[in-house]
């Protein structure tokens, strides 16, 4: 009779330390199942991927139930090994049951089945759900008083459980990206791509534009062949046209209506006039976001605006190569030569055109230079140093020695940047 009852209880130890195992690898399968992954499954129409998705959508009730199950087994198991342990050693057996059943449940309740979940958490949580929708519906009553008190509790020390923070969707897609790209899983070229996607509401035009010191503008007024001239040298589609001063644009000349206009004039360059066949120009103010300036452009079937600031004063030009380029990364074409402003020297040290935007530094190197208080490197390097640096001052900040290298009045036009590790020269 000692016997039967020895090995009954010895089995049913064993029996629930194996339910104790579903239990544990369910919980950690199904809360680090990619829910993405999941969400696209079932729409393919795999029906277990969408019963996760229930599971995981209410997961306080997934969880309490989860472990309200753990519980009670390895509590049973561990009640039937200290009764058994007893009977054979007497008191002593207490500490015996302590020691095998933490060395079990340690083992083969928790490292073991989570270990295995963790290895492969979509497949084992979609094996397991039709299981785990079971054991949630039954501990439902017993779950729902007991998450009722975890949050009396919680109130009655100042946290409400209805307010809890989550991070936004934007942060979590960014964040798993670097991670991804982290971890040798996603090459630089589409983490920087990515990133862009995500970056356009964010940003505002003035962050991408071609800034009025870098901008080709030509006067109206210039004699029909030096105008058309100027037109055609510059490796521009799209010129703007100024009048009297260069805040004051009066009309944009594309390449391809100019050379229509000296065809039909059969090559007399007199005849052309490049005001009369410029068309109007369209200027957005410089706080418009980046997505709805990409909008605008689609929806206008135009590449090429003005930017303004709140006095009407022009900023600078965007275009929709601009904004792509934020996406894809520079676009270079034959008229093109890389990313402009960037150089790099022998000793691993670069000069930098003051003008170069941070975000295409930053891309370019795989830099994290912060570009929330400025735009271009220049002005990073005066918000930094709270100054208007003289030619030759050195500075170091963000792991990174920068030495202006030339100015212009109050502009900082050229600067040689190295890591603190490399002597700049």
């Amino acid at each position: 009779m000692m016997d039967t009852l020895f090995w009954l209880s010895t089995l049913a130890i064993f029996a629930l330390l194996g339910v104790s195992f579903f239990f544990s690898g369910s919980e950690t399968a199904l809360t680090a199942a990619s829910r993405a992954r999941m969400h696209q499954l079932a729409r393919n129409g795999n029906a277990r991927a969408g019963l996760v998705e229930r599971l995981t959508a209410e997961r306080e009730r997934l969880i309490g139930a989860l472990l309200l199950g753990n519980n009670i087994v390895n509590i049973l198991a561990s009640t039937l090994a200290a009764s058994v342990l007893i009977r054979i050693f007497g008191e002593a057996g207490i500490a015996y049951a302590t020691l095998v059943m933490t060395a079990l449940v340690v083992v083969f309740s928790e490292v073991l089945p989570k270990t295995l979940a963790l290895i492969r958490p979509d497949g084992f949580a979609m094996t397991v759900s039709p299981a785990v929708r079971l054991v949630v519906a039954v501990f439902a009553p017993i779950t729902r008083m007991i998450q009722l008190l975890v949050n009396l509790i919680l109130k009655l020390f100042g946290f409400d459980a209805d307010k809890a923070s989550a991070i936004s969707g934007h942060e979590e897609l960014r964040g798993t990206v670097d991670f991804l790209h982290s971890e040798g899983e996603v090459v630089k070229g589409d983490r920087d791509m990515l990133g862009g996607v995500l970056d356009l509401s964010e940003l505002e035009v003035s962050d991408v534009m071609v800034h009025r010191t870098r901008m080709l503008a030509l006067d109206a007024a210039m004699p029909p062949e030096e105008l058309i001239g100027a037109i055609l040298d510059s490796p521009y589609t799209r010129v703007p046209l100024y009048k009297d001063k260069q805040d004051n644009i009066v009309g944009v000349v594309h390449a391809k209506d100019l050379l229509r206009a000296i065809q039909k004039a059969d090559g007399e360059l007199a005849r052309v006039a490049p005001a009369k066949i410029a068309y109007k120009p369209w200027f957005v103010p410089d706080t418009t976001s980046v997505q709805d300036q990409l909008n605008a452009f689609l929806k206008r079937k135009s590449h090429f605006a003005l930017v303004v600031d709140e006095y009407g004063e022009v900023q600078g030009l965007v275009t929709l190569e601009d904004i792509l380029e934020e996406i894809v990364g520079d676009i270079v074409d034959e008229h093109d030569s890389g990313v402009q402003g960037l150089t790099k020297q022998a000793d691993g040290s670069y000069i930098v055109d003051g003008t170069l935007p941070i975000r295409d530094l930053n891309r370019a190197l795989d830099w994290r230079l912060p570009d929330e208080e400025a735009t271009t490197i220049a002005g990073l390097v005066i918000h930094e140093a709270k100054l208007i640096p003289e030619q030759g001052q050195l500075f170091t900040f963000h792991n990174l020695r920068f030495k202006i290298l030339r100015r212009a009045h109050n502009r900082i036009t050229r600067l040689r940047v190295s890591p603190v590790e490399t002597k700049a020269g």
